[in-house]
């Protein structure tokens, strides 16, 4: 049986996440994802991947436990430092509640503890015999933090007390630990002379990547300015490790500095500059490499916007992985020079790992119709090598083509159309727009959560389209649909389903719309502007803007591009006044723990819905954020979604799926 037909099956296929290469270039070391044997969660494990094909060798599994691992990072001498919350074999009552760092060495042998910190251990990165990794600390003396935790928790207080924005983010709250970094040596048995570089970070290292130089000697991390009326901005500083002394790399009030990699000679970073946006200025993402001394620089390769960064071995160029017409090339962007294409296929990369004579770029690669594998690049002649995967690649229900469209402006728009193997003009399939969440983002990647596949199995032809404000067309696309979300996109979204419904193997009666966060912002869009669907599903939605511009986790964000709540164009943009032109049947779905489209939206939306004397469900989840993660749950999503296009599209009689009885 297929493995998109029973969704018990689906959740079941192992998944690949990472992609580390070890200094010698000999293998790889990825994180795992697979199902746990109580089949109600997720596990995660290290596993070796050979980094060339030869001698048939295959990859095999590092870790093994209950609590799984993460965060794999090498030393120089080819050991695997990681974080897990296993317990430590040699100490008596080990706290396994947050993540300890681990060391696996190269020789062989049993993983040891290396490194505890009561707020546990985050993101890590080494270099020569440094290490320095993220915690949470709490305010006050760093000696007593252990106690304080404890007193905190016998006293059962989970009160956290702001004086600042944001207080939340996607999914967590913030508080009331604060991010801060430390630095250690690799000693024999442990982490030695563990030191505290940004005590006085408070929130600045909040949501922020960081690096080390190659000799080990200076971190080069995100750090946050807090400025008032909620705003901040984000810039790129150094930290010596010796001293912790900090300058400023890269700032500028206009944009926002982030996820910077630095160069293999240790004099430049290349980071990702974001512009800071406003009703009439758009969003706009760009790489910028700049010399870490002086802090001077410029941007490079205009409308690719990094997805990934790399350098290349002798400092002379980046490699990027970025958005291009429906799928995630990679770049080669020199410091003097043209701009060229690496990779010719359709796929979509990341995880950018060059080899240290610069021969060879290793990555995942996956598209909308592969899942990450990893793979080899000959970066001087494109050639692609498939490297052997932990991961099983199941074989797809159906086929995968484009199409294009020209909206009422003239814009070109494309998407992906997924059909099922068996479909034809006799026997055409219904069909189901899926609208791509961001809105900044595009449809060129395998998903496991939004995974068009499963429908194609279950008889669906699946339109994945790239409107106004997608990623890969140039800054002209997002420009248009600025400020501009519902009108300009639906219009786009009108014009290539029109295309699509052309198509003979496509049955032009039998249409669905569905769509996820701003996916289903526009879901709830079309749902109030047209009756040409027989049925609209909209998950974590954004219903009625004046209230989700106050409560989303990133408000400051949504009001450059949308005014201030109550604003003519958050009403002017807002689906919920529309709600008396809905005619189309809806199910809406929203997870209880969704920060970014607070649960508020789909309550208000359902209960529009119900007074006004709608027909539409509500499949609710009280333990899922934005994404809906857990096992069980993901196949309540699928099943129930399954089931209410079924009734609405096909004409089946409705039943309850028994997951959801």
């Amino acid at each position: 049986m297929s493995a998109f037909k029973d969704i018990r099956e689906y959740v079941a296929i192992p998944r690949l996440t990472s992609l580390r290469l070890s200094p010698d270039g000999t293998r790889l070391v990825g994180v795992v994802q697979s199902l746990n044997p109580d089949g109600k969660s997720y596990g995660t494990a290290l596993w070796a991947i050979p980094a060339d094909d030869s001698a048939g060798r295959a990859p095999y599994r590092l870790t093994r436990s209950a609590k799984g691992e993460a965060s794999a990072e090498f030393t120089g001498s080819g050991d695997v430092l990681f974080t897990s919350r296993r317990p430590d074999p040699t100490v008596k009552d080990s706290d396994d509640e947050v993540p300890a760092l681990w060391q696996l060495p190269h020789t062989g042998g049993e993983s040891r503890q290396v490194a505890a910190r009561p707020g546990g251990i985050g993101a890590v990165r080494a270099a020569g015999e440094t290490v320095v990794f993220a915690s949470e600390v709490l305010d006050g003396e760093e000696s007593a933090e252990e106690e304080r935790r404890k007193a905190r928790k016998d006293a059962g207080i989970s009160a956290i007390l702001h004086e600042g924005y944001p207080v939340r983010f996607w999914d967590h709250d913030l508080g009331p630990g604060r991010p801060r970094l430390f630095a250690g040596r690799l000693g024999e048995d442990r982490l030695e002379d563990v030191r505290d570089l940004t005590p006085d970070s408070g929130e600045a290292l909040r949501e922020t990547s960081f690096e080390l130089t190659p000799d080990g000697s200076t971190v080069v991390t995100g750090w946050r300015v807090y400025l008032p009326l909620g705003e901040n901005r984000s810039q790129i500083v150094a930290i010596d490790v010796a001293t912790g002394e900090r300058r400023t790399v890269f700032a500028d009030d206009g944009f926002d500095f982030y996820g910077p990699k630095v160069s293999p000679d240790g004099t430049k970073v290349a980071c990702v500059r974001e512009r800071v946006t406003a009703v009439d200025v758009s969003a706009r993402m760009e790489l910028w490499i700049g010399d870490l001394a002086t802090g001077e620089g410029a941007a490079y390769a205009p409308d690719l916007f990094p997805s990934a960064i790399e350098w290349a071995a002798d400092s002379s160029a980046v490699f990027i992985a970025a958005d291009h017409r429906g799928r995630r090339p990679v770049f080669r962007v020199p410091l003097e020079g043209e701009v060229t294409r690496v990779t010719r296929d359709d796929g979509a990369y990341l995880e950018l790992n060059r080899s240290a004579d610069g021969r060879y770029l290793y990555a995942l690669r996956s598209a909308v119709d592969s899942p990450a594998v990893p793979v080899r690049v000959e970066p001087a002649t494109g050639e692609l090598l498939r490297l052997p995967s932990p991961a099983p690649e199941p074989a797809l229900p159906g086929r995968l083509t484009e199409v294009t469209a020209t909206a009422d402006d003239g814009q070109e728009i494309r998407g992906w159309l997924v059909l099922p193997k068996d479909a034809s003009a006799d026997d055409p399939a219904p069909f189901l727009l899926w609208i791509h969440g961001g809105p900044i983002a595009s449809w060129n990647d395998w998903s496991w959560r939004w995974n068009p596949w499963i429908m194609a199995e279950h008889g669906y032809a699946v339109l994945l389209p790239d409107p106004c404000l997608s990623t890969g067309y140039g800054q002209h696309m997002i420009d248009r649909g600025w400020a501009n979300w519902g009108p300009r996109t639906m219009a786009d979204l009108d014009a290539i389903v029109d295309a699509a419904l052309a198509r003979p193997e496509v049955d032009s009666e039998r249409i669905a719309a569905m769509g996820g966060s701003y996916g289903g912002y526009m879901a709830n869009w079309v749902a109030g502007h047209t009756d040409r669907y027989k049925a609209i599903v909209t998950h974590a939605s954004l219903w009625a803007l004046d209230q989700f511009g106050g409560t989303t986790d990133g408000a400051n964000y949504w009001q450059r591009e949308l005014g201030a709540p109550g604003s003519e164009l958050q009403r002017q943009l807002s689906p919920h006044v529309s709600l008396d032109k809905i005619t189309t049947p809806m199910l809406v779905i929203h997870g209880d723990k969704d920060y970014r489209v607070p649960i508020g939206e789909a309550l208000r939306l359902w209960w529009d819905l119900q007074r006004t004397g709608k027909e539409a469900k509500f499949l609710y989840f009280p333990d899922e954020n934005h994404w809906i993660l857990k096992p069980g749950n993901i196949v309540a999503w699928y099943e129930t979604i399954l089931a209410f296009l079924g009734h609405h599209v096909l004409g089946q009689e409705w039943k309850r799926p028994d997951c959801v009885a």
